[in-house]
């Protein structure tokens, strides 16, 4: 594979991703920070298919990313990519689109058994039998020059990528579970997966109590709180940390003086722009519709028999995997488990390829028609036929040796 120098001008990243334009797959991958910014800094673009691999400098002046992110949102071409969701999330953020088609070798990884959330290192280990030298994981991607050493290591990323996708590719056609992940591949890309909305943003909020008032005022200041790190490109959590934005929605100051001794706020608060707006939110903040308020659980709780109905689809589910080879979060989580258990039936594991997986399983469980057996020392799973009830016993017809008729008459001789 031909390895190019890090990518710096416009021109050169051009006529690469026209070559690549005319690949079935390419891999991809980013080194970025975000520790000090909301929204993600991309710093270094890795990208390879089978005959070439190159890494390129989005900080470089003047750089025109666009042909890589046409590249990107080429259909024709399909992404590879490894736990891909921020990834992603950087693209969305660029561009307002997501990659796609997908391909994602962790999620691949659990249809073949290698575990729920396999690393990039074991997956390149298992497939191309290669140790990958991690030393530069946590540099700073945005310090510039970079070094040799920290461009090889991030194009390392790529080239076992792109070597290792077909391999994986192959053994998913083999046991025909390629079309298990095009549910997964779905979700990842989704639009809506990777967009922040201001409205919902309180509910990620440890709730300080259930009054309408209270809520309200959280609403209002979780969205601005959004709204302003996003203007500033500052951690929401810089801005305004979750237990300070609750204590404001619970014990809201009365004056913008009153912020000084806010815990959880400089006390310049107290005379600024910024603390002035905060003021401004909470004066205008509405109670929250009481139809609005979320239930104390996303769904009733489980009741004693149900929690242990559930425990044991947990049990019949690793069986299930076990036998059949498969990472058990790629079938079902916990949540619909408990769900099942609690007498729902619209859940994904009971469609598709996961209803004759485990789903028809599962429900058999749950109605009583599948137990558990110990035989051989080894745990295993019985159908069960319920007894038919069992026919009323008919009542003695009247007669010289039943009833009344049999006992003595005291009144006779």
């Amino acid at each position: 594979m031909h390895i190019h120098p890090l990518v710096t001008d416009s021109a050169t990243l051009a006529d690469l991703c026209a070559q690549l334009a005319k690949s079935d797959y390419i891999a991809f991958d980013t080194e970025f920070m975000r520790e000090s910014t909301y929204y993600p800094e991309l710093c270094l673009i890795q990208v390879a298919d089978n005959k070439q691999a190159f890494a390129i400098d989005p900080l470089a002046e003047d750089m025109d990313l666009s042909p890589f992110f046409d590249l990107l949102t080429d259909e024709s071409i399909l992404k590879v990519v490894h736990a891909g969701g921020q990834d992603l999330e950087i693209i969305m953020n660029l561009t307002g689109k997501v990659p796609q088609p997908l391909f994602d070798t962790q999620i691949a990884a659990m249809a073949l058994n290698m575990g729920e959330q396999v690393s990039y290192a074991n997956l390149v280990s298992h497939f191309a039998g290669e140790h990958i030298d991690k030393g530069a994981r946590f540099t700073d991607w945005a310090r510039r020059p970079l070094s040799e050493r920290q461009i090889i290591y991030a194009i390392g990323d790529v080239t076992h990528l792109s070597r290792i996708f077909p391999k994986m590719l192959n053994r998913l056609r083999r046991t025909g579970r390629g079309v298990w992940l095009d549910e997964e591949m779905a979700r990842m890309t989704d639009p809506t997966q990777y967009r922040v909305d201001p409205e919902q943003s309180w509910l990620r909020v440890k709730l300080p109590n259930r009054k309408p008032d209270v809520l309200g005022r959280l609403k209002a200041l979780a969205r601005w709180r959004e709204l302003e790190a996003q203007q500033r490109n500052i951690p929401r959590g810089r801005l305004l940390k979750d237990e300070t934005l609750a204590d404001l929605a619970a014990a809201p100051p009365q004056s913008q003086a009153d912020l000084a001794r806010v815990r959880g706020l400089a006390t310049s608060w107290s005379q600024n722009a910024i603390g002035a707006r905060l003021m401004t939110v909470l004066a205008g903040a509405e109670p929250l519709p009481v139809s609005e308020i979320p239930t104390r659980e996303h769904r009733p709780g489980l009741s004693s028999d149900a929690s242990l109905i559930a425990d044991l689809l947990k049990l019949l589910l690793k069986i299930r995997c076990k036998e059949e080879g498969v990472a058990p979060r790629l079938v079902a989580r916990s949540d619909e488990l408990e769900a099942l258990a609690g007498g729902a039936h619209d859940l994904p594991l009971l469609s598709g390829w996961r209803r004759g997986l485990f789903g028809d399983d599962a429900l058999a469980l749950v109605e009583g028609r599948l137990g558990f057996v110990v035989a051989d020392g080894k745990l295993r799973m019985r159908s069960l036929t319920p007894h038919p009830p069992a026919e009323p016993v008919p009542a003695p017809e009247p007669g010289p040796e039943s009833g009344a008729a049999a006992a003595p008459n005291p009144h006779t001789d």
